[in-house]
């Protein structure tokens, strides 16, 4: 009676999942879109059940088509891992920078914005106060995403 190598499946089904759920879900929020140890997770899961696997099909007494399938199921898990190295690691770092933003060193454009509290606050009054007795030597800029 044939048996389903069902932890093959089910480790390339992961493997898939895990590819295609970083941009559709998980790129939505920061703590796995920054780092995406929740795919990095589900790969891990993949890559056991894909060893469990081959494991069943390459025991004495396989059946000659279930290695063949096990070990494509396999290669085509293994590069879908290499694909999301890819785009996640090294590709994303490839973006180009924005023309408009500020270099390093470069003094800032003169702007207001509004804090937490709705107050206009502009970046010369910022510099003007003295802090301390002393007139400040920069303003650090903390950009929040989201509401308050």
């Amino acid at each position: 009676m044939r048996r389903l190598n069902w932890p093959a499946w089910l480790g390339f089904l992961i493997s898939f999942f895990a590819f295609f759920s970083y941009p559709l879900l998980f790129v939505n929020w920061p703590i796995t879109r920054d780092v995406p140890w929740a795919n990095i997770g589900l790969f891990a899961v993949a890559a056991v059940l894909l060893f469990i696997g081959i494991r069943r099909a390459f025991s004495p007494g396989g059946r000659v088509l279930s290695k063949i399938v096990v070990s494509i199921l396999t290669l085509f898990s293994v590069l879908t891992l290499a694909m999301f190295i890819f785009v996640v690691f090294i590709a994303a770092r490839q973006l180009p920078a924005s023309l408009g933003a500020p270099q390093v060193n470069q003094k800032a454009p003169p702007f207001v914005l509004t804090d937490t509290s709705n107050k206009s606050v502009s970046l010369t009054e910022l510099l003007s106060e003295p802090i301390d007795g002393k007139p400040p030597k920069g303003v650090l800029l903390i950009f929040y995403r989201g509401y308050w």
